[in-house]
């Protein structure tokens, strides 16, 4: 008999994890998203012709003008997704100030089991990358139901212990997926911005899709903190007795253009920026950016 190695409170971070992903689909976005992932990949592929059942607004109402027959446009999104999560898995993740839903990692892991189970459920493949400065644990692509489970589990079991450094997983990734698809990268970005937008166009470069949760705290986000504080280190940083108040403007300034210059790297390669605050459900997170997703899809359709 297999010796059970997972302790109890593995256990109920992974039975927490997957009651909140399957109530991250049956709550908020319940009923709305046939394809939660449509307009991912939407690059014309050809043409086929009507068969009772294809929706009207996939007419190409020209071609019909020219032939007098019925052809509908098909697009990428209409193969199988291959979505591959990328998650920050280092030791800054951990944090959780008091307004928080949870620390900034559970959030990020909910958002990737919530979206894995819209995957799953239809057939797609998912595959998972924990790092720090460097990969840490793989889980090749499947899209095998018991994928999920496995997912779900590498994600409670991990342990917060690294650091950022330089982190060069980007790059590397972009060269070893198969085949193009869909990027989801949740993380708070605390090491150097250029290196991983130079990683983020590599990806695009490559034909991905990429999207990036950008998860932060709200103790991150506005420096609430009055008294003199004992900021405690991570990542191999010290720690720090300082007065917050003489802080708070320079800190501002520099998170505000450190979040603009990510935000428009994003933007500028084409790929999907969402600054996440913790103190938000990861049900309301996910379902405002589906909905915009969609709303997005129907402009272009």
């Amino acid at each position: 008999m297999a010796r059970d190695l997972l302790s109890p409170e593995v256990r109920e971070r992974i039975a927490r994890l997957d009651v909140m992903a399957q109530g991250l689909v049956e709550g908020p976005i319940s009923g709305q998203h046939k394809s939660p992932f449509q307009g991912f990949s939407v690059e014309f592929a050809q043409h086929r012709e009507y068969t009772w059942g294809d929706e009207l607004r996939h007419i190409d109402w020209k071609v019909f003008a020219r032939t007098d027959r019925y052809f509908v446009k098909q697009y990428e999104e209409e193969t199988n997704l291959a979505a591959t999560f990328v998650v920050d898995a280092s030791e800054s993740m951990a944090y959780q100030g008091e307004r928080a839903h949870c620390s900034k990692y559970e959030v990020a892991a909910t958002l990737t089991a919530g979206l894995s189970f819209l995957l799953t459920r239809r057939q797609d493949t998912c595959g998972l990358v924990l790092f720090d400065d460097t990969v840490r644990l793989r889980t090749p692509h499947s899209a095998h139901p018991a994928q999920l489970r496995l997912m779900v589990k590498t994600l409670a079991e991990a342990e917060l212990l690294g650091e950022h450094g330089q982190p060069n997983v980007l790059g590397p990734l972009a060269e070893e997926l198969p085949r193009r698809g869909v990027v989801v990268i949740a993380s708070d970005l605390f090491f150097e911005p250029e290196a991983f937008l130079e990683g983020l166009r590599h990806l695009r470069h490559r034909g991905h899709e990429v999207i990036c949760f950008h998860t932060l705290d709200p103790d991150e986000l506005d420096f609430p903190f009055d008294e003199t504080t004992r900021f405690e280190g991570l990542e191999g940083l010290p720690h720090l007795l300082a007065e917050p108040r003489s802080l708070r403007a320079g800190y501002l300034e520099a998170l505000r253009a450190f979040q603009a210059k990510v935000q428009e790297g994003c933007q500028r390669a084409g790929a999907d920026y969402v600054l996440v605050d913790t103190s938000v459900h990861p049900g309301q997170t996910l379902a405002r950016y589906l909905n915009l997703r969609k709303q997005r899809s129907h402009r272009r359709g």
